[in-house]
């Protein structure tokens, strides 16, 4: 079996990283990384066209020169308070006879029904994600093909996100040079590196905490059961502490890299940090205990938020191994043991196995949506996102159906 190399592109608010990596016999590694502070994007959504296309090609040109490869396709993540999610039932008659059981025709048709769904003409469908296949009264199938019954029912993620910031984030891809193969949502593509089979099978939250969005996911079964986005993230605890130490944000920033802890600390609190001034005014010292005034209540907030989108979804009860937390927010000290306390169960920081390829450990969560693409991709090599036993070229039919509707 020869080499084939993938490129995946995370556009975050804070920084864009481009991964390069390649497949031989089934087996990823990466070549080169390329990362770059990110302009023109807020929240997941790309507020200035022309900056997003010069970060993205920085970061390509670093992590191609890096690999020592040129790629001209990628499979980029996408995030944002835009994203929404719901799940969906489809039922169909099983129509064929003899011995020939469930066919892909009615897997599709069963995909067609669970999709019926009214969809709003400015949403585009992203992902459409099998939970369950029913054959008769017979839940947990994996694959239904060739099962016999006479009615098939198959359980949906459905993910769709806001057109006009779906076509932004292609058209920066596409002007930096480059060919989308798949746009993947930040969280499920995270989940890839960073969650276990074990722990998907037996109920796992994952919280992706980025600069601008934190994204929630939920998994039960071995498939995705909830997915959500809250519009906050580490550039709100940049501003907090910018307002409450009177601070330049880019001093901001730096400070709550350096300092910023989720937990109190007892023995540090008299500790000294250099606080510059703003517009000219002198610096002047502050102690460990009064940054934990500014930081803590919200990073505290952000986790609680978290935890009150999982009651909503009305899936808490199925959480049995706890939380995993990754993206650049993980990186905070004592943010496991903080979201312990708040969620009740077992926490711990998620961290992509990168190899000798990236730089500090220590990053290692900040790579875990990019990883994840790669694996993403690894996983899905035609581009086309079918589970359990489906076949491509269905979903092209869904998202036909949706643009048809406009």
């Amino acid at each position: 079996m020869g080499s084939e190399f993938i490129a995946a592109l995370d556009i975050g608010t804070t920084r864009t990283v481009v991964l390069i990596g390649e497949i031989t016999d089934d087996r990823l590694q990466i070549l080169g990384e390329g990362t770059c502070r990110s302009q023109g994007i807020r929240r997941g959504v790309v507020v200035n066209m022309d900056q997003v296309t010069r970060t993205i090609t920085q970061a390509l040109a670093a992590a191609e020169q890096a690999a020592g490869v040129k790629v001209n396709e990628v499979v980029a993540g996408i995030s944002g308070e835009h994203v929404e999610s719901v799940n969906s039932r489809g039922a169909v008659g099983i129509a064929s006879d003899g011995d020939l059981g469930v066919t892909r025709e009615d897997v599709a048709r069963a995909y067609d029904s669970a999709t019926a769904l009214r969809i709003p003409t400015d949403r585009q469908v992203l992902h459409v994600i099998a939970q369950d296949y029913i054959v008769d009264d017979q839940h947990g199938i994996p694959d239904p093909c060739g099962m016999t019954g006479v009615r098939l029912e198959v359980l949906v993620h459905i993910v769709t996100g806001a057109i006009p910031a779906v076509q932004n984030v292609r058209k920066c891809i596409t002007q930096s040079g480059l060919h989308v193969r798949d746009l993947v949502l930040d969280s499920i593509a995270a989940s890839h590196a960073v969650i276990t089979g074990d722990e998907k099978e037996l109920g796992v939250v994952l919280l992706d905490l980025g600069g601008g969005t934190t994204d929630v996911a939920l998994f039960h079964e071995g498939s995705i059961r909830h997915s959500s986005t809250i519009p906050a993230g580490g550039v709100n605890l940049t501003n907090d502490i910018a307002i409450g130490l009177q601070t330049p944000h880019e001093d901001a920033e730096r400070i709550k890299r350096r300092y910023a802890s989720a937990v109190y600390v007892r023995p540090e609190r008299d500790k000294m940090i250099d606080v510059p001034g703003v517009g000219g005014r002198p610096s002047r010292q502050v102690t460990r205990e009064e940054l934990a005034y500014v930081a803590g209540p919200r990073i505290r907030e952000l986790l609680t938020l978290a935890r009150e989108e999982i009651r909503r979804s009305g899936y808490e009860h199925l959480v049995g191994t706890g939380i995993v937390i990754t993206g650049g927010g993980a990186k905070i000290p004592g943010i496991a043991k903080l979201a312990e306390q708040v969620f009740g169960m077992s926490a711990k920081i998620g961290a992509p196995e990168m190899g000798p390829a990236l730089a500090e450990d220590g990053d290692a969560p900040v790579y875990a949506a990019s990883a994840g693409l790669l694996r993403y991709a690894m996983d899905n090599p035609s581009g086309k996102e079918w589970q359990n036993g489906t076949e491509g070229g269905w979903l092209d039919r869904v998202r036909s159906r949706i643009v048809a509707m406009l």
